[in-house]
């Protein structure tokens, strides 16, 4: 029986064409008909035009009304695929991850580093690899580029203008692409834990700070006047912060204590951070600061996002942060 997949359009480079101010998505799934039959397979394509935009001008509530788009046609279809530029995909992956935990089919983002009207773009190729995943069944938010499917809140795009564009942060690929086919990793896919009901709320009330030697702690106190309810700080190495000279630790706790969540990452892209080895992190704990472990940068931001969009309860979120929601961090034992 032929699997049907609905393929949603957002824009993005895949499907841009050149004009004045330079590329501009504006091609229609309808115009690309042609170039999706010859990469579908057996699979009976349906498609959506959501919105043409550059994925610089995706926003939070897009992200809501994609997630609602999505469960409303879960049942309709055995797989989904997102076309969307490749800017902020990884955002868009890991927070559809977020707000369709548990979702019952495969929904795979993809997207292309050249427009699909381009004879020499990625763009067939990445379709290819996005359409054939979403038929395996396999339930869960992926992204797929480059002839590899990653776990959406694992995804970071780390190439700006290579083909191999992305990779999976500190987690194996979710199935690659070779001359034996495609390979799935089972171990990789994300775990059901519940029954599937969308959870779209969130709250874009959060900032994110990248330590640099120097910054003066004024910052934070800045941003918790402006209303922000959580930071996300990217720290050094393992997750340290000076408390000599500046001491942003001390800042940490006064704000803390006002009920402002600190979640603290590292600035490396790899391995993650680990608060328990040097002083540094020690003191940050002590202050009562969340650590991100290995979460990416988009999934501990989005994840901050949908968390605080479901409660306001410095306890609750911290719990929230505690576990692993959908595969996208491994906590420290």
């Amino acid at each position: 029986m032929k699997k049907k997949i609905l393929i949603i359009n957002t824009g993005g480079t895949l499907s841009s064409v050149a004009k004045e101010h330079g590329l501009t998505p504006d091609i229609t799934t309808d115009s690309m008909m042609k170039e999706l039959h010859i990469v579908a397979g057996e699979a009976e394509l349906t498609t959506m035009d959501f919105m043409s935009l550059d994925s610089a001008n995706i926003f939070p509530e897009d992200w809501a009304k994609l997630a609602e788009i999505i469960s409303d046609n879960r049942d309709k279809y055995d797989g989904m695929v997102v076309i969307h530029g490749t800017d902020t995909m990884a955002y868009t992956s890991s927070m559809l991850s977020f707000m369709l935990q548990n979702i019952p089919i495969p929904v795979v983002i993809t997207g292309s580093q050249l427009s699909i009207s381009d004879p020499v773009a990625d763009a067939m190729e990445n379709l290819r690899c996005a359409i054939f995943m979403a038929q395996t069944g396999k339930s869960g938010v992926f992204l797929a580029f480059n002839r590899k499917v990653i776990l959406g809140c694992r995804a970071s795009k780390v190439r700006s203008i290579s083909f191999d564009a992305f990779d999976s942060i500190n987690a194996p690929n979710v199935a690659e692409i070779s001359s034996l086919g495609m390979k799935v990793n089972e171990d990789q896919l994300p775990k059901k834990s519940g029954i599937f009901h969308l959870q779209n709320n969130y709250s874009r009330d959060i900032a994110v700070v990248k330590m640099f030697p120097g910054m003066h702690r004024s910052l934070l106190n800045s941003l918790a006047k402006e209303g922000c309810k959580a930071i996300y700080i990217e720290a050094y190495g393992l997750g340290g912060m000076p408390y000599l000279k500046h001491d942003f630790i001390a800042t940490i706790q006064k704000l803390v204590d006002q009920g402002i969540t600190i979640l603290i990452g590292t600035q490396c892209r790899f391995e993650g951070s680990n608060l328990n080895v040097y002083e540094t992190g020690r003191r940050a704990l002590d202050a009562g600061v969340i650590q991100a472990n290995d979460m990416t940068t988009e999934a501990a931001v989005t994840k901050l996002m949908w968390v605080l969009g479901q409660t306001n309860d410095p306890k609750e979120i911290r719990d929230y942060f505690n576990i692993s929601l959908c595969g996208e961090v491994i906590l420290q034992k």
